[in-house]
C-alpha cells in the first residue's frame, strides 16, 4: 500500500484546511487508517483514526470537535477536516495504514506499517 498526502499549507489562525490521503496498491477492506502529526522537536502524536470497513472513528481527546476524519471508499481516500486551527496545530501531518489493526492500538504510531511522506501544515497567528 502506498499513501500520498496532500492539502497542507499556510493558514491563518481560526481558518480551516482539509488534508487528503490517497491509498493505492492494495485492498483496504481490513485496514485501519489514521492521521498523526509531528511538530519540530516533538514526538509524533496521534490525531484521528478510522476503520475502512464500518467507518468507526477515534480521535485524540484534545482535538475532538475541531478535527474530523472521513473516508471515500470509491476514491480510496481518507480526509482530515481541520477547523478553528491554532498555531499549535503547526506540524507535518502523516497518513498511516495498517491491516487488521485493533481499535485500542490505533493511537499508537508503532502499530502502523505503511506511512505517507507527510504534508506540512503551518498556522500563523
Amino acid at each position: 500500500v502506498q499513501l500520498v498526502e496532500s492539502g497542507g499549507g499556510l493558514v491563518l489562525a481560526g481558518g480551516s484546511l482539509r488534508l487528503s490521503c490517497v491509498a493505492t496498491g492494495g485492498t483496504l477492506n481490513s485496514y485501519g487508517m489514521a492521521w498523526f502529526r509531528q511538530a519540530p522537536g516533538k514526538e509524533r502524536e496521534f490525531v484521528a483514526g478510522i476503520k475502512w470497513t464500518g467507518g468507526s472513528t477515534i480521535y485524540a481527546d484534545s482535538l475532538k470537535g475541531r478535527f474530523t476524519i472521513s473516508k471515500d471508499v470509491r476514491r480510496g481516500t481518507v480526509y482530515l477536516q481541520m477547523n478553528s486551527l491554532k498555531p499549535e496545530d503547526t506540524a507535518v501531518y502523516y497518513c498511516a495504514a495498517q491491516p487488521r489493526i485493533i481499535t485500542s492500538m490505533m493511537g499508537v504510531s508503532s502499530s502502523y506499517t505503511y506511512w505517507g511522506q507527510g504534508t506540512q501544515v503551518t498556522v500563523s497567528s
